[in-house]
């Protein structure tokens, strides 16, 4: 006959078991299940992403809220005549295609640094660039992603070249 703390475990892992929805990794889909069932709703899971035009380029435990620059005219502009870029902040440029991508800083009044991405999102390369200086800043492989932040963000955090981001794009 089991103890009465056995009975309590029993209950315990009874009541915190799989519930009708959940898929069998143990996952919980919005879709199939109620909102009673469901860890969070439709609605808290917007809240969970990043806003509109923006996204959340994430290395480990190091996270940028970059905005997103994805048209030929949205790359094209940059963050020129920006006149501050605060810590934790920055401009994701999605291109259709990696190939060698290379940027300058014509307009451009903020110290940045460069990191340039290949399709798997792995940083491929990381350059400074000076304000307003008009020197090319080619990648030294193909990228399909360039990420724009404070000049200085990535060593200060510890992101080096072979670094592999996840990147979670907000609505729109």
């Amino acid at each position: 006959m089991p103890r009465p703390a056995h009975l309590l475990i029993l209950v315990f892992l009874f009541a915190c078991g799989p519930s009708e929805g959940q898929l069998r990794s143990g996952e919980t889909s919005l879709a199939e299940s109620s909102p009673a069932d469901a860890p969070f709703s439709a609605a808290s899971a917007q809240e969970r992403l990043p806003p509109p035009g923006n996204a959340w380029v994430i290395f480990g435990a190091d996270t940028v809220q970059a905005e997103v620059a994805r048209t030929f005219e949205e790359r094209e502009q940059g963050l020129m005549y920006r006149e501050n870029l605060p810590k934790g902040r920055g401009m994701l440029f999605v291109f259709p295609d990696a190939q060698i991508r290379s940027f300058w800083m014509k307009n451009t009044f903020i110290p940045l640094d460069i990191a340039y991405l290949d399709a798997e999102l792995r940083i491929v390369d990381i350059q400074p660039m000076e304000p307003e200086k008009l020197d090319s800043h080619p990648s030294t492989l193909p990228a399909m992603f360039a990420l724009e932040v404070p000049l200085g963000w990535f060593e200060e955090v510890g992101i080096a070249v072979g670094d592999q981001a996840q990147v979670v794009f907000g609505p729109g």
